[in-house]
């Protein structure tokens, strides 16, 4: 997930105020051993949007963070060289801010000397946090970061502490519109992109590269817009047969709901910025019927397997809900730091780097997952659709 460009201007003033209170942005690599753990406690710390713009994805991802942990220290802990130490959680809220996210991140990294953090949710919150984690050599992980440059710097290399649990935009966008030609059979599609993201037009850049029909007419919005009836009206008169809407779940709710109320039946097809359950409560569900989103994670797959099956199970014991995608791969992302610090055994910070980039054949609830050389999980998507408000089938994209 990538968070609008509008905090950029607040993210750049906080920059110079961090540099002016004598933080210097570090090169790759860290000008420092990394940070070591108490006795008997591995500090992990949880940099998330718990409030402000993109909450939704936040707090979903704070219950899978928490219930990996919980689960963790009730079996004893992660194992450190034969030695059981328990998780101690530091979460902190970077309010969907850009600057909000480097200060926690330095905090984190350096105040508190945590071994990992998990999380930003988004990419640029993500970004934010680079210099300082990278200065401190803490690494961590995003468990919804989705910007193919995510893990690199501008140069092309790898970013030593940087890891994510997710697959990429282009990837999201390939499979999308493969799904739109081979399963819904669509010949003529109109997009409707949100501007104001990397996300959104990283997504509908992919699509529109793999799409061998006709594009009848591409759109774009901005996050905090109400009215979509205009363009909606358009895209009624060109006859698109499926509708693709890459953005978030707070602007695509009402796309979803004024197109319906004005007599538009097409698919309404988008990315991960969907799988927040206030989707359909925006849209209403009535509204939200054939609508499909990509997304590393499906109840209706999980269910079918066994270890999947039992976070599902553990998920909805304690939070009384359906497990969201963002809420797995949190989860999954707990699990990644516990298995470098086991295989290094190791909870230097630098240590966990190391064991992080060497993930090989890593079973999490969202899949089997290997850590390439950018630092990226190779594993499947899935493309979940929606009738009548509720999840009713899911569809793996090869």
């Amino acid at each position: 997930m990538k968070i609008t460009k509008k905090v950029v201007n607040i993210f750049t003033a906080g920059a110079a105020a961090l540099m002016l209170a004598g933080c210097s942005v570090a090169k790759n690599g860290g000008n420092n051993a990394g940070t070591k753990q108490d006795k008997n406690i591995v500090k992990i710390g949880v940099n998330l949007e718990l409030s402000g713009a993109v909450a939704g994805y936040g707090n979903a991802e704070k219950q899978g963070i928490q219930l990996a942990a919980d689960e963790i220290n009730k079996a004893g802990g992660i194992d450190v060289n034969g030695h059981k130490k328990k998780i101690k959680l530091i979460i902190r809220d970077n309010k969907s801010s850009t600057a909000t996210s480097a200060s926690v991140a330095a905090q984190l990294a350096t105040k508190d000397k945590v071994a990992a953090i998990v999380g930003p949710a988004t990419t640029n919150a993500g970004t934010a946090q680079i210099p300082n984690i990278t200065k401190a050599a803490v690494p961590f992980v995003s468990p919804s970061a989705t910007d193919p440059n995510f893990t690199l710097q501008k140069d092309g290399k790898v970013q030593k502490y940087v890891f994510r649990a997710c697959f990429q935009n282009n990837i999201q966008g390939e499979s999308a519109a493969k799904f739109v030609m081979d399963k819904l059979k669509a010949k003529r599609v109109a997009i409707y992109a949100d501007n104001s993201s990397d996300y959104g037009t990283g997504l509908a850049k992919a699509f529109k590269k793999t799409f061998k029909g006709k594009i009848v007419d591409s759109q774009t919005y901005s996050a905090g817009d109400k009215d979509f009836n205009a363009v909606l009206t358009s895209f009624k008169s060109k006859n698109a047969d499926v509708i693709y809407v890459p953005g978030y779940y707070t602007e695509i709710g009402l796309i979803i709901k004024q197109a319906r109320q004005m007599g538009i039946k097409a698919p309404i097809v988008g990315g991960d910025g969907m799988c927040d359950s206030k989707l359909v409560q925006i849209a209403g569900a009535n509204n939200a019927t054939k609508i499909f989103y990509t997304t590393p994670f499906s109840t209706r797959v999980a269910a079918k397997e066994t270890f999947s099956a039992k976070f599902l199970k553990s998920f909805k014991e304690r939070y009384h809900a359906d497990a969201p995608a963002f809420a797995a791969l949190a989860y999954d992302s707990v699990y990644m730091v516990k298995q470098a610090i086991e295989d290094e055994k190791s909870d230097d910070s630098t240590k966990i780097a190391a064991g992080l980039a060497k993930l090989t054949g890593f079973k999490g609830v969202t899949g089997e997952m290997t850590i390439d050389k950018h630092h990226n999980p190779d594993e499947a998507i899935v493309i979940e659709e929606i009738t009548n408000g509720k999840i009713s089938n899911s569809f793996k994209v090869e």
